[in-house]
């Protein structure tokens, strides 16, 4: 019932742990005012919260412009992400120098397997939501079962702990629900207090021991039965993100936070442009009290009217601002061109289409790390490497891959200038075809090995050999059948060319035994 090691509730603990977090949300909920008001809702929001709209829209073009790049980047639709890799050592004590290629490919088969559970998970939905909020706030929690869909939580609804080197110590989530969502131990917590009706602030608690991860769930400050277990030191469903990460801090920092002061200005610019355009817009007559021209005539006549006035008499109401507007127009066009930089506006390297090659996605990452300072770097061993290793095992449990070796295969990802996939391998195996090929065939088929670097080329394209490449159970088969062929022909033309004779030495028989029949 209580939280060890410190005699209190979870409820207690996300509590006090709340106050260290206060000043990151508040920043996080000042920056989603002025981009996406909706990601970080203000406190005591609700389903029928109506939010300010902002007067600019260069903040949410930009977070959802950054935030598509960066899904392009890190979850690319047409090739893997990330590549597994097994010691040569390993290969020789198991299966021999020899069998490489075969190995390649079946560790590729496992990345296109991977691939696949992706696509059948629609992880990019939350992925895409994760990103925006990375962006906006800098932090976020993404949730991945072995069974189900994945989740994601905001800021304003987890806690996280981390140490002096950054390492997670703790989270905590905190979920509003329906007691009729839960199970029946924790309704029948609820059912005992006397108000099942309203909805119930379900805890979820992870924390760090020796041996990996020790998780329970908490409801109205008693301990659900049946929640209660562990997981290993890397296996840990709940992945807490950060977009910056600074020493000491358990939070992390958002990029838009970054240029904040921009988009303050630009809105406040914006807004009295937009204001003052409204105002210079409404047209206003005004007649001379002393004048000829009567007002209600010139008020009540239709147009192309002729009515008696002196034109004297009437005058337009002007603001005179033009060249105050002029000032804020190009001060707050020159603001725009900066945050336009700042989030990739600017940038046309991807092409609106269905399918982008691999070239594209490559070059597009390149721009990332370039553009970010290293923040596609953190994203790949924060966010791409947990989310490998939780993949991998979701597919051993499912029983969609085999069990593999704890410490012999270990997952890579492959991010920036280097390739994406395994585009890098494919590149260097041409390249060293290319090389050999004035050596001569004759060379190649004495030192080369056809079948490995066909099994190699094929992990590197991605394309599965099965039924495509004969094994060699087939290749031995199909030169035993070429050889009882030839055999057979050989034997036929050895019978066809001793049949003349054969027929000439059947007829003389007879002729020798014709005189010793007549004696």
């Amino acid at each position: 019932m209580v939280y060890s090691d410190q005699n209190q509730t979870v409820a207690s603990r996300y509590a006090h742990l709340m106050v260290s977090r206060e000043s990151y949300l508040r920043r996080a909920r000042d920056a989603s005012k002025l981009t996406i008001p909706s990601l970080i809702p203000p406190e005591g929001h609700s389903e029928s919260t109506i939010y300010e709209t902002p007067y600019q829209a260069v903040g949410a073009r930009g977070v959802n412009n950054l935030a598509s790049k960066l899904l392009m980047a890190l979850l690319p639709p047409n090739a893997p992400f990330f590549r597994l890799t097994i010691d040569d050592f390993d290969i020789l004590e198991v299966a021999g120098p020899e069998a490489r290629g075969a190995v390649e490919e079946a560790l590729a088969r496992i990345e296109r397997t991977g691939m696949g559970e992706i696509e059948h998970l629609a992880l990019r939905v939350p992925a895409f939501e994760l990103l925006k909020h990375l962006i906006v706030s800098g932090n976020g929690l993404l949730y991945m079962p072995k069974k189900g869909d994945v989740k994601f939580f905001r800021l304003d609804r987890y806690v996280v702990k981390r140490d002096y080197m950054g390492n997670v110590l703790e989270i905590i989530t905190k979920e509003s629900v329906s007691p009729m969502m839960l199970p029946k131990p924790a309704q029948e917590i609820i059912q005992s207090d006397g108000d099942a009706a309203k909805n119930i602030d379900l805890y979820t608690c992870v924390k760090k021991t020796e041996k990996g991860w020790d998780i329970h769930q908490e409801v109205m400050g008693e301990i659900i039965e049946g929640t209660t277990g562990s997981y290993p030191k890397d296996k840990n469903p709940f992945i807490p993100l950060r977009l910056n990460r600074i020493d000491g801090e358990d939070y992390g920092r958002g990029f838009v936070e970054e240029y904040i002061g921009d988009l303050k200005s630009l809105e406040a610019l914006t807004q009295a442009i937009v204001e003052g355009s409204a105002a210079s817009a409404k047209v206003l007559f005004m007649v001379a009290p002393n004048g000829t021209t009567k007002a209600r005539v010139l008020a009540e006549s239709p147009n192309g009217a002729i009515v008696q006035g002196n034109a004297q008499d009437v005058s337009t109401l002007q603001v005179n601002k033009f060249n105050d507007f002029r000032v804020a127009l190009e001060t707050s066009g020159q603001i725009t061109e900066r945050l336009s930089f700042a989030f990739l506006l600017n940038s046309s390297v991807q092409r609106n289409a269905e399918r982008v090659t691999a070239e594209e996605v490559r070059f597009m990452a390149q721009e990332l790390e370039s553009a970010l300072g290293g923040v596609y770097s953190i994203l790949s061993q924060e966010f791409q490497l947990p989310l490998v290793k939780l993949l991998l095992n979701r597919l051993e449990a499912s029983g969609k891959m085999p069990k593999m070796p704890k410490d012999s295969i270990k997952p890579k990802i492959v991010t920036g200038i280097e390739a994406l996939g395994r585009g890098q391998d494919l590149n260097k195996l041409a390249q060293m075809l290319s090389y050999l090929q004035p050596l001569g065939p004759e060379v190649l088929q004495q030192y080369m090995n056809i079948g490995d670097y066909i099994d190699r080329l094929a992990a590197s394209l991605g394309i599965d050999t099965g039924g495509l490449i004969k094994t060699e159970e087939q290749m031995a088969q199909g030169q035993q059948q070429q050889q009882d062929m030839m055999q057979r022909q050989t034997m036929a033309k050895m019978a066809e060319r001793a049949a003349p004779q054969l027929a000439k030495s059947m007829a003389e028989q007879p002729q020798a035994e014709q005189p010793q029949q007549q004696q």
